[in-house]
């Protein structure tokens, strides 16, 4: 059991850090709010797992690389829910880029994206997952490429991965260093 009211503080301080993050366009500082040993991952398809393993990954792989090429975005929590007794919470949000079509729009990856956390006391979290719906990610960075409105960062990010290159933090599902759940 964990006192709601420290989650709470929790979670605003990870919105607030996380509104902070967005402005400077620098997502490694978010690291800060994780317990030493804590895992953040994610599936990128059938057999395929993103995996930080610590801190210092998370801060290099999962809050660097991984968030690199995405400046300007923006992560908006749509919906958050808090579970005291498991400690665990639960966010959902949107991906949308600063840029916009034609129409004045923003590009917004559709469906739903989100975060489950585990709390690891001493205001950090200890375990992280997130989810999103690859395959309309892809679209809207296919739709922005085709526009020419992709960042640098992120056309290079798209040219490391097409090239074949090993990317570190992915693991195919079996080789995974830490159970997903």
């Amino acid at each position: 059991m964990y006192a709601r009211d420290e989650l709470e503080e929790m979670v605003r301080r990870w919105l607030e850090a996380n509104r902070r993050c967005e402005e400077r366009g620098d997502w490694r500082p978010l690291a800060d709010l994780y317990t030493e040993d804590a895992t953040y991952g994610w599936n990128v398809g059938p057999g395929q797992d993103f995996m930080a393993v610590g801190r210092q990954e998370i801060r290099d792989l999962a809050l660097g690389s991984e968030m690199g090429g995405l400046d300007g975005w923006s992560y908006p929590y749509q919906s958050i829910l808090i579970d005291e007794r498991r400690g665990e919470v639960v966010g959902f949000w949107k991906q949308v880029a600063d840029a916009r079509r034609p129409d004045g729009s923003p590009y917004e990856v559709p469906g739903i994206g989100g975060s489950w956390f585990r709390y690891g006391g001493g205001l950090r979290w200890c375990w992280q997952r997130d989810w999103f719906d690859l395959g309309n990610v892809t679209a809207v960075f296919v739709e922005m490429m085709k526009a020419g409105v992709l960042s640098d960062g992120m056309r290079r990010r798209l040219e490391r991965a097409a090239s074949g290159t090993p990317v570190p933090g992915y693991y195919a599902r079996a080789e995974t260093p830490v159970p997903l759940w």
